[in-house]
């Protein structure tokens, strides 16, 4: 049974990619340090999976930390997931990002290395395209000057893995991310944000639920179908499938590159106001919501094209937008 370690596994990507893994019979460890997310959240897969994941809280930033778990750990791959990721905060807090984000991967790398392990799947984002020239956004879409030190921070990181594959002959698929929504059926695990939501969808829910007095729709002057900027929203569940198509590319050794990347989104794009329409039609809850500024390091429109992750991972999303949000609504729902 292979053993594979998952960094930020208790986090909303992250748990639901666990589940998935433990589904297709791995062995997970995780690795997280509870700082975006409750350690409830290891039970709730427990629960799930019948299977407990081997637990370590540690911080990825304690170099000897991270050096002291590969010394007492045989891994067979990792699926690295821990990283500060919201847009708006990485631009008041840059230094946290650069330190969290990049020197956590590089001391996966170091140990790699050193151990001669192999087979690393990196979470990366759609931030590391900018504002795209043409959409959808294909992988041979240039890599523009990042809008935001988050998506800088994803940028600098496939640079650091695309010189780590070939200085030392590791194997790593970067997954570009778009927009992570909804939760696991079983509604068990989901996205639970500490403190206030950095993201569209929790806080969607959260003012359905009353918790928010309103929504705020950041900027209704973009180049749009209705002034609001537009994503493309992809079920967590489809996202989190699409790391073990990535991981078995690799164990199988069917990349044909040391270093591969993969756009992973739906192929169509929402924009904020269709979302909330969306929302309210599978919830049946009106949303009280107001439109605000523009908010630092957001872009106009991004949604992939994903045909190249169809055919080389033989993979691709099954979940709708309205099936992602009424998921969403169930699990908020379950907090109360």
């Amino acid at each position: 049974m292979k053993r594979i370690l998952v960094t930020g596994g208790l986090g909303f990507i992250g748990s639901h990619t666990v589940v998935e893994l433990q589904n297709e019979g791995f062995e997970v460890v995780i690795i997280d340090d509870l700082s975006n997310t409750s350690i409830g959240v290891l039970d709730n897969i427990t629960s799930i999976t019948g299977i407990k994941p081997d637990f370590h809280q540690i911080d990825l930033r304690i170099k000897s930390d991270v050096k002291n778990f590969f010394e007492n750990n045989k891994i067979d791959g990792i699926i690295h997931f821990a990283a500060f990721k919201a847009v708006g905060e990485s631009m008041h807090k840059p230094l946290d990002y650069y330190e969290n984000n990049l020197g956590s991967l590089v001391y996966l790398l170091q140990e790699m290395r050193d151990r001669k392990l192999d087979n690393f799947i990196f979470s990366s984002s759609c931030t590391v395209y900018g504002q795209a020239d043409e959409l959808p956004i294909t992988e041979n879409a240039p890599v523009k000057a990042a809008e935001s030190t988050y998506g800088n921070t994803k940028q600098i990181g496939e640079e650091i893995l695309s010189d780590a594959s070939r200085a030392h002959g590791l194997n790593i698929i970067a997954l570009r991310y778009f927009n992570p929504i909804g939760a696991h059926p079983s509604i068990k695990i989901g996205e639970l944000p500490l403190g206030v939501p950095q993201n569209l969808i929790p806080f969607i829910t959260q003012t359905a639920a009353g918790m928010r007095d309103e929504l705020s729709v950041f900027g209704d002057d973009y180049d749009t179908v209705d002034g609001t900027a537009v994503r493309d929203y992809i079920h967590v569940v489809d996202l989190a499938k699409a790391h073990i198509a990535a991981l078995q590319r690799l164990i199988k050794k069917n990349n044909k590159k040391a270093f591969e990347y993969f756009n992973v989104g739906t192929g169509k794009g929402s924009s904020v106001l269709e979302v909330i329409k969306a929302f309210e039609k599978a919830s049946g809850k009106p949303l009280n919501y107001k439109i605000v500024p523009r908010r630092a390091g957001d872009i106009t429109a991004a949604y992939a094209d994903t045909t190249i992750a169809n055919k080389e991972l033989n993979w691709k999303t099954e979940q709708t937008l309205e099936e992602a949000l009424a998921s969403s609504w169930k699990w908020q729902l379950a907090q109360k």
